[in-house]
């Protein structure tokens, strides 16, 4: 049996008294307190993630432009220095081997932070697609940690911390999908304005050395502002609220961006790309939707979705009942013929038909 890993916060969770989880190969804290008390804190102040378990690549050389708009689904070429973007890696077949998220350092230099599961996939895949490109790709995973603030209160709690300094960008121009660099007790710290919550946020990289006095710095600074360390739980709850989608839910191998409708992800007026040729789903194929339901049983993964006459038309990917909106949701693949919004089905609950409509992602949308 193969022994999880952890990241360097590790010793801060055990001394929060947190609960562990398996999570692709690491131990990964799933609660602190409560579900429902993480998932608030985000929604009303703020929450603080490790998610330090995720991969780190970097891209760099004279085609590094040339080489990701071959080997991602996206058009990284035209995406100006300072700002990110969500893409896809493809296999040839059009399904998904990951979701990353790319950041353009320099004119020549990328960073791609993609999921811990399939770090080894995203490691192999990268490397060799880089065979005919004047590029380097660099696995940087183990020397980083990465740290999300996430929460309305997010920007006041990261302006509050006095030892995060020499901002590239000041607070108030940091823009939603771009990075900035600033410092911390001397170590460079890369400060991205994205996450994974459906609220504002930021998501620090720092190297491993420097990472256990930046979660401490946070949450003593965050803690009057109503910042809590948060789990892999609350966090499962908040992208679902914000549609977002989860590897090995909502995507997969054999899940093509058109049925998870990322179609807009994929640059598919390139010439050349990995994937280019199979990126269109079959024709019939199930495609992803949003559920909501009455009462308090929410559909879960693997849960069969019915039609009026008891048919299977498709199937949950992920489900909760809502800690913010208080009714259950749940995102499904099901069959093109009933996908249209308004749509009446059923979810098979151990044996029930549960009414439920299909509706628009996502479920739930932060005021700006």
């Amino acid at each position: 049996m193969t022994e999880l890993r952890t990241t360097v916060l590790y010793p801060e969770h055990e001394e929060l008294g947190a609960s562990f989880t398996d999570f692709g190969g690491w131990l990964m804290p799933v609660r602190y307190t409560s579900d429902l008390a993480e998932h608030h804190a985000v929604r009303e102040a703020a929450g603080l993630f490790d998610i330090s378990h995720m991969a780190e690549f970097t891209v760099e050389g004279p085609q590094a432009s040339e080489y990701l708009d071959y080997a991602l689904g996206g058009r990284l070429s035209t995406m100006s220095v300072g700002r990110a973007k969500y893409s896809l890696l493809l296999a040839e077949d059009g399904g998904v081997i990951d979701d990353v998220i790319a950041y353009r350092m320099a004119e020549n230099s990328y960073l791609i932070i993609s999921n811990a599961g399939n770090h080894d996939a995203v490691a192999q895949a990268l490397p060799a697609r880089a065979e005919n490109f004047d590029v380097t790709v660099t696995d940087h995973s183990d020397a980083y940690a990465l740290i999300a603030i996430q929460g309305p209160r997010a920007e006041e709690i990261m302006r509050a911390t006095e030892s995060i300094g020499d901002l590239s960008t000041p607070w108030n121009e940091q823009r939603y999908y771009a990075w900035s660099s600033g410092t911390f007790q001397g170590h460079d710290v890369i400060i991205a304005r994205t996450g994974y919550t459906g609220e504002d946020g930021f998501e620090l990289l720092i190297p491993t050395a420097g990472a256990r006095a930046l979660w401490r710095e946070l949450l003593a600074t965050g803690a009057p502002l109503g910042l809590v360390a948060s789990g892999l739980a609350a966090r499962d709850t908040l992208r679902l609220e914000a549609g977002m989608p989860l590897y090995g839910h909502e995507l997969s191998r054999t899940i093509r961006p058109a049925q998870a409708r990322l179609e807009r992800t994929v640059a598919a007026d390139k010439d050349l790309f990995i994937g280019k040729d199979a990126v269109t789903p079959d024709a019939g194929a199930r495609v992803l939707v949003g559920l909501t339901a009455e009462g308090r049983r929410a559909g879960r993964a693997g849960y069969a979705i019915l039609d009026a006459e008891g048919t299977t038309v498709g199937e949950i990917t992920s489900g909760v009942l809502s800690p913010t909106l208080g009714y259950p949701i749940a995102m499904a693949m099901v069959d093109p013929a009933h996908a249209a919004p308004d749509t009446a089905l059923f979810i098979d609950i151990r044996g029930k038909a549960i009414p439920a409509t299909i509706t628009t992602l996502p479920f739930y949308r932060r005021k700006k």
